[in-house]
């Protein structure tokens, strides 16, 4: 009799757990491939984009015209980023090395006190 009691309960916690095993890779294969490299600018042109990371490694990662630049917090006219402009950078490992997708980015300077 009690079997029959506990069967709501156990039969919840197979549900959930089929659910989690179901939906679990979709959540992980939603983020892609990819790889953030988190710094400052050092170094910028047209083809690449070099960033120092907080640990003082310097990682080059290529620019294409299909690169998008997403800003914040920008005190100047809409334009690439800069050296000293902080980055987060999403790119894609390749057999060439990294290639960013996106580099999102806002200016070196701290807001003026108001």
């Amino acid at each position: 009799m009690s079997q029959r009691k506990d069967f709501p309960v156990t039969f919840l916690r197979l549900f959930i757990v089929a659910l989690l095993l179901i939906c679990a890779p979709a959540v992980v294969s939603a983020h892609g491939s990819g790889q953030h490299v988190l710094g400052v600018v050092s170094a910028i042109d047209a083809t690449h984009i070099e960033i120092k990371t907080p640990k003082g490694q310097i990682v080059s990662v290529r620019l294409t015209d299909k690169t998008q630049y997403k800003v914040r917090n920008l005190r100047r006219p809409k334009s690439p980023p800069q050296v000293g402009d902080r980055v987060v950078v999403e790119a894609e490992k390749g057999t060439d090395g990294l290639t960013a997708t996106e580099v999102h980015y806002s200016d070196s300077q701290p807001k003026a006190a108001q």
